[in-house]
């Protein structure tokens, strides 16, 4: 076989392969010996398998579900490419009647998706999401065997370690973080004999190399420890953190620092009154004065003038939710963002970056319709009287208390008096 890694070399009788690799894991079950013809690969996992304890009438064993299980999967770097995954695997996984599976770096299925009757047969194995398919669980599978030997793999029929998973086959390619190199976890394609070809498992490791591609332009680059960051979401004072140093700033700090991190080619003093201060009789020497006691608090060499700038990078809360919010991370953009960006502010710019940043984020919010992130939203300060938010949440989650509270905004919002309902307080 020219490539250790695929299940059949060209020309091969899959029906006669199934019965040479059972008496195989006959053989290997009873006495411990390999026999030919398993491959390298499948021999060396069986015997990892055995060594972890694994019995070959074993099952997977569910370990996250329901609520659980959303939040692991939603702050899991793989969810951001969860998209592209089904968009590249989805309908291939539909029209085969196949299954797309992806899973962490502990080999726990995350998402199981495809076809419907197969996912049916799949459930009667436990190959369901918050299961753990590792190695040292379930014994050899591609998905957990691809994490562990960090490697592109195929595991056909009998290959698979446990008999309740020697009916099927299934190609797993490793996914890694693209700044790091460190495994993330493994997209797998898994489902009848067809898949063991050549060409399915080329097809799993382009698809973890186009994802490792996009996590390159998603995942914000590591923060250094010298880096500045700056907290400015859900709070009327930012915090700045800066070489150990925490500095809880005054509002009127919070403002400029917030304006100057989005502005590192620098805002003059004319851009800045107009972005601060709603009175036009507001005089440039305030600014001056104002920003003088800003040097003094963030100390020497972070704030230059002319045009006014910070001199290194500031990595903020709300940028990481706005790049999460432009790649499409809508679920890594509702966790990241903790309130509404410095509430009782009134400077102009803030005031309207206040609500870019809310609209673009409660829109991809409607639009997502997932029922936790929606819920979430609702029950916030900031979204308890979001009739929109209220309308999308009632069409996924139809609760008798989500009714109940939608009754309440839509009656008050036909009241005379009750006109400012009509856009959510940010």
């Amino acid at each position: 076989m020219s490539d250790p890694w695929v299940a059949l070399e060209a020309g091969a009788d899959p029906a006669e392969r199934v019965r040479m690799l059972l008496r195989a894991h006959e053989t290997f079950t009873e006495a411990g010996t390999v026999q030919r013809p398993v491959r390298p690969v499948v021999a060396d996992s069986w015997r990892r398998s055995a060594r972890a304890g694994v019995g070959p009438d074993g099952t997977a064993s569910v370990e996250l579900s329901d609520g659980d299980l959303g939040a692991y999967r939603a702050e899991h770097p793989l969810a951001r490419v969860m998209p592209l995954f089904r968009e590249l695997m989805g309908t291939f996984a539909s029209d085969g009647e196949h299954l797309l599976a992806v899973c962490d770096e502990h080999g726990r299925l995350l998402w199981v998706e495809g076809h419907a009757t197969t996912r049916r047969k799949a459930d009667r194995m436990n190959f369901v999401p918050g299961a753990r398919w590792s190695e040292t669980a379930v014994g050899t599978n591609a998905p957990g065997t691809a994490v562990a030997v960090d490697r592109p793999v195929q595991v056909f029929a009998a290959e698979h370690f446990i008999r309740r998973v020697q009916p099927w086959t299934c190609a797993a390619a490793p996914v890694h973080d693209p700044r790091t190199g460190r495994v993330l976890g493994a997209v797998d394609i898994t489902g009848g004999d067809g898949l063991a070809h050549p060409h399915s498992l080329g097809f799993v490791q382009a698809v973890a190399r186009a994802a490792e591609s996009q996590l390159a332009l998603l995942l914000p680059p590591e923060t250094a420890a010298d880096t500045p960051e700056l907290s400015a979401l859900g709070r009327d004072e930012a915090v700045f953190a800066s070489a150990g140093r925490r500095i809880r700033l005054s509002r009127r700090h919070s403002e400029i620092l917030v304006l100057l991190s989005r502005h590192p080619e620098g805002l003059s003093g004319d851009e800045l009154l107009c972005a601060l201060y709603e009175d036009e009789s507001v005089t440039p020497v305030t600014l001056r004065a104002e920003l003088a006691r800003l040097r003094r608090v963030l100390g020497p060499g972070l704030l230059a003038s002319r045009p006014y700038r910070l001199t290194v990078p500031v990595e903020s809360d709300v940028a990481v939710v706005e790049r999460r919010l432009e790649s499409g991370a809508v679920t890594g953009a509702a966790r990241g963002y903790t309130g509404p960006l410095l509430p009782a502010s009134r400077a102009p710019a803030v005031a309207r970056l206040r609500r870019l940043i809310a609209d673009g984020l409660r829109t991809a919010l409607i639009a997502r319709r997932d029922p936790d992130l929606l819920a979430d939203w609702a029950h916030a300060p900031w979204g308890e009287d979001d009739l929109d938010v209220w309308r999308a949440l009632a069409a996924v989650r139809p609760t008798a208390s989500v009714r109940s509270r939608l009754a309440a905004l839509e009656s008050e919002l036909a009241a005379p008096t009750a006109t400012w309902l009509q856009r959510p307080r940010f």
